[in-house]
């Protein structure tokens, strides 16, 4: 017998919308924002829906309009963005789903040793490894390139060790059957692994995308020219006024703009990403 507690539900459900609407309650500010103009942010923030509609949108897509007088190449900066979240996230998924493959189907002298010493890069912050890895970049000469973007953050322990917990639980059987019916280690790998595979893959991509679209603190350390600028690094430039008004109306509305192809990411894949996370089946 299922005991009723309506009380009980019901303070479950108050808590459920409390935490949506927390959630949801910026991005409705930002949304009213860009229908408002920006002499009525002086007085307060609005809280409904002002007479300007869309015309933000339009003059930002639609023009060669200015933010807080300066050049603001919005196509340009949400394909930089674009083009490094795609390359990292990429990038992180073939070498990860390699090196996880190489450690658990092969046996060579430190293959643990190997593993373990990308395990422990963990422990190590961003903000550790930052210097360095500028420094790299700079001897390199990559710095204000995609390859300087992009490259020094597609290693990834995370999905490395991720990868490597999943194909420990394939079965032994299928990897003696798949030997002997004269399948090779690559085809093994592309015709059973990759396939058995799909869910977890999904779920990293879209943990790395939306990791690689909103870094700021990478792209600020190496870019100095506009032509490589990504959006999120343009919002944060946008509020860096000196004299003047901020231009909030414009900056909601980028910001919303920005926030896009990460939510059509997890929507796309949203029952994948779900199933890479908590499925077991093999």
């Amino acid at each position: 017998m299922v005991e009723k507690r309506p009380l009980f539900k019901l303070f479950c459900h108050l808590t459920l919308i409390l935490g949506i609407a927390s959630v949801a309650f910026p991005v409705w500010l930002a949304i009213v924002a860009t229908t408002h103009s920006n002499g009525e942010f002086a007085t307060g923030t609005p809280l409904w829906f002002g007479d300007l509609g869309l015309d933000v949108f339009k003059a930002l897509f639609y023009s060669h309009d200015k933010v807080n007088g300066s050049k603001f190449p919005l196509a340009l900066m949400l394909t930089n963005s674009l083009i490094m979240a795609l390359c990292i996230t990429v990038g992180k998924l073939v070498i990860s789903i390699l090196s996880a493959y190489a450690v658990v189907f092969f046996r060579f002298p430190g293959r643990m040793l190997a593993f373990w010493v990308i395990f422990f890069t963990l422990m190590l912050p961003v903000e550790v490894r930052i210097m360095p890895t500028f420094e790299v970049i700079t001897d390199l000469h990559m710095l204000n390139s995609f390859y300087g973007l992009t490259i020094p953050l597609i290693a990834s322990a995370t999905a490395t060790f991720l990868f490597r917990q999943f194909f420990m639980t394939v079965p032994h059987e299928l990897v003696e059957a798949a030997r002997i019916d004269g399948a090779g280690p690559w085809r093994f790998f592309f015709d059973i692994l990759l396939p058995l595979s799909r869910t977890n893959i999904a779920a990293l991509f879209v943990i790395t995308f939306i990791y690689g679209w909103n870094q700021y603190l990478w792209p600020l350390l190496i870019t100095t020219d506009i032509k490589y600028y990504t959006i999120v690094m343009g919002i944060k430039q946008l509020l860096n006024v000196n004299d003047g008004i901020v231009e909030w109306n414009k900056i909601m509305a980028i910001t919303l703009i920005a926030m896009l192809p990460p939510v059509l990411v997890v929507i796309g894949m949203q029952k994948a990403f779900v199933k890479g996370l908590v499925d077991s089946e093999k």
